[in-house]
């Protein structure tokens, strides 16, 4: 073998109270290689379930080099820490250590991915937002017990607690966690060695192989992008919400090359950069380059195709492939971009089974299609492979149906964003609902649940029409709601002014004759006319984005150059595989 250890890991054993200040020290520290944090608070709170039984809670793999002085992210917390000649490494354990550093610190208790309280009566730990404060102590001042002796101190109701209070917080303290180091591997040891520990377990990300491959020397990491710092800048400026590692890496590799399922290791090595439409860039340039067309993507689809947020996307490889296109034509014509928003909703809609339900093969094809020199060709070779895939003599396509509406279905998505092109108004009081709003309501949500609201109590609705659409309407809360349902604030409505509860009625696809019926009680009656006006929102907004009946000519300025266009489409349809991209 060519590369092996240096020597034979060492054992030792860690207490927590050790373990704390090795990570305050900077002592203690994540490669960038590493997955992101994964845990939730459940996770932290069944970790430190473990320790308090006194149960095993595994072993930290810790390697054991040179560390420079940086700011360092840990969970919640930010740390500066200066330069170390020996600091530990954590190659297998960041999730566990990460949870205990950060809930036995006051920053990170902050963090609802952290807070935990020992209930004192139940005798059990408990999520903060959930305990009963007068008998509940914060992990961190359990663990501090200078501060444990002042909670006593103000809470005197107490004190025949104190004896098992100390109990708890010397266990805390005193519990070990075994761990090997690895001293003098090289780096390619390491990622060896992370990468088989985890594949044992749950299994890696593509985004999470990619960042270990490509991680950039620790000693700029803190300057140099990954996919989440690319996730997070996109939500901070544009409330869009948190993109997924994966489809950000997904849309950086398809900048560089339509093939988006390439052999990843070989990215940015000499024989992959003859093939690649930016041979020459290097890892952060490709990251940074890739940030700014994602952007794009993002803003088209906010301004021209009415997609306000993530998780109202019906199919992420529609972004990916959009960020292609804008990557190598940013600026397109106002007809293109018409062009390129009917695309998405006819692709939206068909889905990717056009290509046996492939999502991959799907990105390929579609970004075979992209050509880096002409703009209004990549766009017609998009709708063509749409069209070529349609029954009859154009394409058809299917409505979404309105009988189950949940929150992380395609066709569930398409029905949201037609119902958010209404424009939602506060119910209370007739304020729209806006974009920064919606991102405010979702922030952390992979899905549109906590904004999708029943009308009628399903306890109240037969079963078979209890997921309807028609029962469901997008409210995003405001500081002014008070009310206690959603049917309880319509109702209020009919003593507004008719202008405002017009507007109101309207921007939920209501009526007066749906609040009518909703107000007397006959919900049966109430689904079925609220069911015909959704119908008509979803299906006009679909033939708008999506211009059924009409022509895609390209723009007439390149009528005369692409006269032969179709022809030269026809060609390279032919000479594609398509049946290995499937």
């Amino acid at each position: 073998m060519d590369t092996e250890l240096a020597r034979q890991p060492g054992t030792r054993l860690f207490d927590l109270e050790e373990l704390v200040q090795l990570a305050a020290d900077g002592r203690v520290r994540v490669p960038h290689f590493q997955r992101s944090f994964r845990w939730e608070l459940r996770d932290a709170q069944r970790l430190f379930d473990s320790i308090l039984r006194g149960y095993p809670v595994g072993s930290l793999l810790l390697w054991q080099r040179p560390a420079p002085a940086a700011r360092l992210h840990l969970g919640a917390l930010e740390l500066e820490v200066p330069q170390r000649d020996t600091a530990l490494w954590v190659v297998d354990g960041q999730q566990r250590i990460t949870s205990i550093v950060n809930a036995l610190a006051p920053d990170g208790y902050r963090d609802q991915r952290f807070g935990l309280d020992y209930d004192l009566t139940k005798k059990e730990l408990v999520a903060r937002r959930n305990s009963e404060t007068s008998r509940s102590i914060p992990l961190p001042v359990l663990f501090d017990l200078r501060q444990l002796l002042a909670w006593f101190g103000d809470h005197p109701e107490l004190a025949d607690h104190v004896s098992e209070a100390n109990h708890v917080a010397t266990s805390l303290r005193k519990f070990e966690i075994p761990a090997y180091i690895v001293d003098r591997a090289e780096p390619e040891v390491l990622r060896d060695i992370f990468d088989r520990m985890n594949n044992y377990g749950k299994r890696l990300s593509r985004a999470e192989v990619f960042s270990a491959l490509f991680a950039p020397q620790e000693d700029r990491a803190d300057q140099s992008l990954t996919f989440t710092r690319i996730a997070e800048s996109i939500d901070v400026d544009l409330d869009f919400g948190l993109i997924d590692d994966d489809t950000v890496l997904r849309a950086v590799l398809a900048r560089r090359g339509p093939d988006v399922g390439r052999e990843i290791r070989i990215e940015f090595a000499p024989e992959r950069r003859v093939r690649g439409d930016f041979p020459d860039e290097s890892r952060d340039e490709a990251y940074a380059n890739g940030e700014i067309a994602l952007r794009r993507a993002v803003q088209f689809l906010r301004e021209e195709v009415g997609v306000p947020h993530f998780s109202f996307l019906p199919y992420r490889y529609l972004l990916v492939v959009l960020t292609r296109f804008l990557a190598h034509h940013p600026d397109p014509s106002p007809r293109n971009r018409e062009l390129l928003r009917r695309w998405f909703w006819r692709s939206a809609l068909q889905g990717p089974t056009i290509f046996k339900g492939n999502v991959t093969g799907a990105m390929r094809i579609f970004g075979s299609q992209i050509q880096p020199s002409h703009e209004s060709r990549s766009v017609q070779g998009l709708l063509k492979h749409i069209e070529d895939r349609s029954s009859g003599n154009g394409p058809s396509y299917d409505l979404p149906g309105l009988r189950r509406l949940r929150t992380h279905e395609a066709s569930s998505r398409i029905v949201l964003s037609a119902l958010w092109s209404l424009g939602p108004r506060s119910i209370p009081d007739g304020e729209p609902s806006g974009t920064s709003a919606l991102a405010s309501a979702l922030q952390g949500r992979g899905t549109a649940a906590d904004i999708v609201t029943d009308v009628v109590p399903r306890r109240l609705v037969p079963s078979d029409k209890r997921l309807s659409a028609a029962n469901r309407i997008i409210h995003v809360p405001t500081d002014g709601d008070s009310y206690g349902d959603v049917r309880e604030a319509l109702g209020a409505l009919r003593s507004k002014d008719s202008r405002l509860r017009h507007a109101v009625l309207v921007s939920h696809a209501l009526s007066e004759e749906t609040l009518g019926l909703l107000s007397a009680g006959d919900h049966d009656a109430f689904l079925r006319s609220r069911e015909r006006i959704v119908n008509r929102v979803v299906e006009g907004f679909l033939h708008r984005m999506m211009a059924v009946g009409f022509e895609d000519t390209p723009p007439l300025a390149d009528l005369t150059l692409d006269e032969d266009l179709d022809d030269d489409l026809d060609e390279e349809s032919e000479r594609d595989d398509l049946g290995g991209a499937m």
